[in-house]
């Protein structure tokens, strides 16, 4: 029943995005905001981690770690709008698909503060980098729509395939967290 609550929870969430599919509107913000956290590295992995770890915890984390990165990285992102920028942003970035996938590696949980604490770290970062990297001409609320349903998306990929597997298949999802922050520790050398 909780499943079901938070899957609907998200659909309602992402229904202002639908709005914008209307003539009129921001085309160009909105598909930009999609294709940013699908199209680079660092963003997608640290996306689906979220997802991958949230499933791997109990009770309310499961839908809090999502919305808390969600959340976070869209008060990022108008702060990146307003040129905020973080220092070590991208050291932070890179640092976070390192983290996240260790988190999912070892299947840790945390008490949920702490674990809602890193999220917040994390998200926003990816927020402020975001809102840095508004295309020219772009209306900020359509791209920060694109951005946050693509990131609602990728958490709710990572989230319903650890669900979707059989518990046998825990294995795998830990391999992947570990490839992930194999990836980390490269974006960080690099």
């Amino acid at each position: 029943m909780n499943l079901r609550k938070s899957l609907f929870a998200i659909a309602l969430f992402l229904t202002p995005a639908m709005a914008f599919a209307h003539a009129g509107h921001d085309h160009a913000g909105v598909l930009s905001g999609l294709a940013h956290p699908v199209t680079g590295l660092d963003h997608l992995l640290a996306m689906l981690a979220v997802g991958l770890w949230a499933a791997q915890q109990q009770g309310n984390a499961r839908w809090i770690l999502p919305l808390t990165f969600v959340g976070t990285m869209l008060l990022g992102g108008l702060a990146g709008f307003a040129g905020a920028e973080l220092p070590l942003m991208e050291t932070g970035i890179a640092g976070s698909v390192l983290a996240l996938g260790l988190l999912v590696a070892v299947a840790v949980r945390p008490p949920l503060w702490l674990a809602m604490g890193l999220t917040a770290l994390f998200a926003l970062a990816h927020g402020v980098a975001h809102g840095l990297e508004l295309p020219e001409l772009s209306s900020p609320w359509g791209y920060a729509a694109g951005f946050v349903a693509a990131t609602a998306a990728l958490h709710a990929a990572g989230y319903g395939l650890v669900r979707v597997l059989p518990q046998a298949a825990a294995p795998l999802v830990r391999l992947a967290g570990g490839a992930s922050a194999g990836a980390g520790v490269w974006l960080l050398a690099g």
